[in-house]
């Protein structure tokens, strides 16, 4: 058995003149919660609708299970539970009637869908409100009623589209522990978000993905460490003469030294220490700084080093 369950080889997905997904190539190992991290509109969801055979891909190949997304799709239905970003759910009906109903399209029947029902219901933490009506359910209560649609069936992966979007923290915070007790059960799961933070406390490894390509694949912790001790951004009234420049990037604690939008960008090994010869720096050179701002390591500065804009633009 293969030790990916999910292989991805140069996807691509076109609509017209606009590449949604350009060339994306990744492995998700099995028993992995496997993060998408980047804006809307970066491809994300497009990638797990490829996957889920929701979509046909323009170019490229997958497998789910050693089986291909496009020439075995039927088999690779029966292996994975999608939850969509969007609430697939009937309002008026109850939780319980909702499960019923998508468990009948996986197939159960009978004692056997009852008994999942039951099980799914316990799991998300909704046997108590099993005969409430959809419409009636706060944000949060909902989002785990989708997840526990998609998990009728026992999948062995699990797409998670955005889960936690429009809920409040209490709900968010419960999603991510029942997350975790599913990887924990042995589950794989892809994760997609434009939450850093939720990356950085769940996924075992994360690809960055911005305009349909993924531009860095590791884990958070890897990519954080690659990174160095942060990013400090820099304004002067009149510009940043190139002797300055010289000057910043010789000091012991500077990496790199770019200019970005008018500003400089100065990538340190040590935010804070090189934040103090900075300043001394134009203490004694009489430069008025105009703008400052200071990064600490972390996903979301990855993401800006990497492309230059925030996370959630």
């Amino acid at each position: 058995m293969s030790e990916n369950i999910i292989e991805a080889q140069g996807l691509v997905k076109r609509y017209g003149d606009v590449e949604a997904v350009r060339g994306l190539s990744f492995a998700i190992r099995r028993g992995e919660i496997f993060g998408f991290l980047g804006p809307n509109g970066a491809g994300k969801t497009t990638t797990i609708s490829m996957l889920s055979c929701l979509l046909e891909p323009t170019g490229g190949t997958a497998t789910i299970a050693g089986y291909d997304v496009v020439k075995a799709d039927q088999q690779v239905k029966r292996r994975i539970g999608l939850v969509p970003q969007e609430l697939a759910l009937y309002p008026t009906l109850s939780a319980r009637d909702n499960l019923d109903f998508y468990g009948r399209i996986y197939g159960l029947r009978g004692r056997a869908l009852r008994q999942r029902v039951d099980e799914v219901l316990e799991m998300v933490g909704l046997a108590g409100r099993a005969s409430g009506a959809v419409e009636t359910f706060s944000g949060g209560m909902k989002r785990r009623l989708n997840i526990a649609a998609g998990l009728l069936h026992r999948p062995e992966v699990l797409f998670l589209d955005e889960p936690t979007v429009g809920v409040d923290p209490q709900s968010r915070n419960a999603i991510f522990e029942h997350v975790e007790r599913l990887n924990a059960a042995g589950m794989t799961i892809l994760y997609t978000t434009h939450y850093m933070e939720e990356a950085e406390r769940l996924c075992h490894r994360v690809a960055i993905i911005d305009q349909g390509r993924i531009i860095a694949l590791d884990t958070p912790r890897k990519l954080i460490t690659d990174l160095g001790g942060g990013i400090i951004h820099l304004g002067v009234a009149n510009g940043m003469a190139e002797e300055l420049l010289e000057q910043i990037q010789a000091l012991p604690e500077v990496g790199a030294v770019t200019r970005l939008d008018g500003k400089v960008k100065v990538k340190t090994t040590q935010a804070q220490e090189a934040l103090v010869s900075l300043l001394a720096l134009f203490n004694s050179t009489d430069t008025d700084i105009t703008a400052l701002e200071v990064l600490e390591p972390n996903l979301e500065t990855v993401f800006l080093h990497l492309t230059g804009k925030r996370l959630r633009d």
